[in-house]
């Protein structure tokens, strides 16, 4: 607690003395009166000191309780909930709602229930990689002060081009392969390189939002293409936008909608970038998180005239604090990317590096993934099992490591995604997805990895009441 919690009750008013006390905690509790963790007085102690009745105190925790603010419980007595952190007006002024940095600032605040891109903590290897890392800070610190591989280190690297080769299907070398901050700072490096400032692009429609973003930063004219049972629709593109210079996508496990995208697609837009000279860029997204058979081959290993640019990430398979990605340059392209990332994009340090690169070498990585996914898999079932019975079965789709709710149409997603914020939830509004609001659907991601292990059922029945009062 940073301020004296001073509760006022009116008797006089219409209003429950118990909802009163509800109330007023609930509104020190958003307003950063109390924070999490912070202890309440026992409702014993309350009563007393408001003049009332313990039953009375007793109800308004219950109720305080049932909503998941207040943990109560024997050794540490009544505290506020984990919850996220509200940005104070002090520390930032809000951007504009429902823009993109808007939503971006919600996105990172958490951790929080439903949350997408964010791997489980209960399956995080934290004391294994822990001490992995310390030995690498360690051999980091002992080494002659010299600059760097603006590559990436040539240990890790050659790990990256082994895990390829067996888990994506990719034969590369470790010298095409260049270590960045994460997929964002892996899509920046391939923009500069291309140089296709005035041209025309593919995007997946709905597709990730700060993609799409990026690509008019880099000064594209975009084509929202739409995806469907197969991913995204090629054709469409062909006859929309054949003059194309560059095409974005998501083969694997398409984001949001989790289709993969069909073997006859994946040809047709392989020939049509060999012969039009267009670029593909791949972006990996979940990788290996496949929780239904084995993953499909990436993209760049059907790739044969060498026009695939291949992006990976271990923010959703380890951890987004690592901040490491790489991409898979073309041949063509090896020295160009490797340039460019030695002037403008140098990789994170060595030590996390080096510490990733032996938590693959000692076959950690392979292990985690399968423990991940075993994990997944069964948080997913459940809250398919949770939602199910309220909604329509072709409203509750299992869309990768996301389950999608759709919601009626004219139904905001973005204010019920902001609403249930106070309960610690986070589930993306699909809307912001899409291209354009003429195409947008309204609907909810909500994160399987995050999903609560305790009380589900209580989170679910929470977001339901939440969404009818909204629809």
């Amino acid at each position: 607690m940073t301020k004296p919690l001073n509760l006022k009750i009116d008797r006089s008013a219409k209003t429950t003395l118990a909802e009163q006390i509800r109330h007023g905690i609930v509104t020190a509790i958003e307003s950063g009166v109390l924070e999490p963790g912070a202890r309440l007085p026992s409702w014993q102690d309350l009563a007393a000191q408001l003049g009332v009745a313990r039953g009375t105190v007793q109800t308004a925790y219950e109720k305080l309780n049932a909503a998941r603010l207040i943990v109560a419980s024997r050794a540490s007595g009544t505290r506020v909930a984990p919850r996220p952190r509200a940005v104070l007006k002090s520390e930032q002024q809000r951007p504009d709602p429902g823009s993109l940095l808007d939503i971006f600032q919600e996105m990172v605040q958490g951790p929080g229930f439903f949350q997408m891109g964010v791997p489980a903590t209960e399956t995080f290897p934290a004391k294994l990689i822990a001490r992995i890392r310390a030995n690498a800070v360690r051999v980091e610190a002992s080494a002659a002060p010299i600059y760097p591989d603006r590559r990436g280190e040539l240990e890790f690297r050659r790990e990256i081009a082994g895990y390829l080769a067996v888990a994506r299907g990719i034969d590369c070398s470790p010298a095409q392969i260049i270590v960045t901050g994460g997929y964002c700072a892996g899509l920046g490096l391939a923009l500069r390189v291309l140089g296709l400032e005035g041209e025309k692009a593919w995007i997946e429609d709905p597709g990730f939002p700060f993609t799409r973003k990026g690509l008019e930063f880099a000064r594209l004219f975009l084509s929202p293409i739409p995806v469907d049972a197969d991913g995204m629709d090629i054709d469409h593109g062909l006859h929309h936008a054949p003059d194309a210079k560059l095409v974005v996508v998501t083969p694997g496990q398409q984001a949001p909608l989790g289709p993969t995208l069909s073997l006859e697609r994946r040809l047709q837009l392989l020939e049509w970038a060999a012969a039009r000279a267009a670029w593909v860029i791949e972006d990996d997204y979940l990788s290996e998180l496949q929780l239904m058979g084995r993953a499909a081959p990436a993209l760049a290993s059907l790739d044969r005239a060498g026009r695939v640019i291949h992006i990976g990430s271990f923010s959703k398979t380890i951890s987004p604090k690592l901040r490491l990605g790489f991409v898979v340059a073309p041949i063509g392209l090896m020295a160009r990317f490797a340039e460019v990332a030695a002037c403008l994009a140098p990789p994170p340090g060595p030590s996390v590096q080096l510490a990733t690169a032996e938590f693959m070498r000692e076959g950690h990585y392979l292990r985690h993934l399968r423990h991940a996914k075993r994990a997944y898999a069964a948080k997913r079932k459940d809250l398919l099992a949770q939602l199910r019975p309220h909604f329509d079965a072709d409203n509750v789709v299992a869309t990768g490591l996301a389950v999608l709710l759709r919601l009626p149409d004219g139904t905001s997603d973005l204010a019920i995604a902001r609403e249930v914020l106070a309960f610690g939830m986070f589930p993306a509004p699909l809307s912001a997805w899409y291209a354009s609001a003429e195409t947008n659907r309204s609907g909810l991601l909500l994160g399987v990895a995050t999903s609560p292990t305790k009380d589900l059922a209580r989170s679910c029945d929470r977001l339901v009441d939440i969404i009818r009062r909204f629809s």
